[in-house]
């Protein structure tokens, strides 16, 4: 976990989403807080020999500097997953063909999606991130099954191309976690600590 400025509670400091997911924004939504979304500009091309872990919680909280930067006195929550195949980092497919690409690559094998949260306040100097490691079972799927899978879903803003909450979870056999939300974009377990050490009151 990063280190931090010390606490700085504020019940009124507006809470921002740093991401345009549809799926985040619907995790987000769970905690009945009113919060703003704001797009980051942030370059999520992986440094060199970077470690799918490192790159996950390296964009998490660029992304949320980005943000703060616009809202400076807001507690902003910035997120990324990577797709960890072997220490190889797979990302989002953005189309069909790699999304063929890497089902056929990660059926029968273990991938481990690395989520992480980071959480900023620019007007407190907070900076906190944590990471959840979700470990999922690919079932040995037949080529038919990822073209059906792929034209039903359509899952290419999805890292690993692995919508679970969705059809996707036909495509497993086993999933590990500590947080269920995890997989799905943002884990709300450690979301919601990061966010009550920056200030805000998730249940008051």
């Amino acid at each position: 976990m990063t280190p931090s400025a010390p606490n700085h509670p504020s019940p009124s400091r507006t809470l921002v989403l740093g991401s345009t997911s549809r799926y985040r924004k619907e995790l987000l939504n769970r905690l009945g807080l009113p919060f703003e979304v704001a797009s980051p500009d942030v370059d999520e091309t992986p440094l060199t020999g970077e470690a799918p872990a490192e790159l996950a919680k390296r964009l998490a909280l660029a992304k949320a500097h980005a943000v703060a930067r616009q809202f400076p006195s807001a507690v902003v929550i910035g997120s990324d997953q990577v797709a960890d195949l072997h220490g190889d980092p797979l990302g989002k497919p953005g189309n069909h063909e790699r999304a063929v690409a890497q089902l056929r690559r990660m059926r029968g094998q273990t991938v481990v999606f690395q989520t992480a949260v980071a959480v900023v306040c620019q007007a407190t100097g907070f900076a906190q991130s944590d990471l959840a490691a979700v470990r999922v079972q690919f079932r040995e799927l037949s080529d038919a099954e990822i073209e059906t899978y792929l034209q039903r879903e359509k899952p290419y803003d999805c890292a690993g191309s692995a919508k679970s909450e969705g059809l996707g979870i036909a495509l497993l056999s086993s999933i590990e976690n500590d947080d269920p939300t995890a997989l799905i974009g943002l884990p709300l377990i450690r979301t919601c600590r990061l966010i009550q050490a920056a200030g805000i009151e998730v249940l008051a």
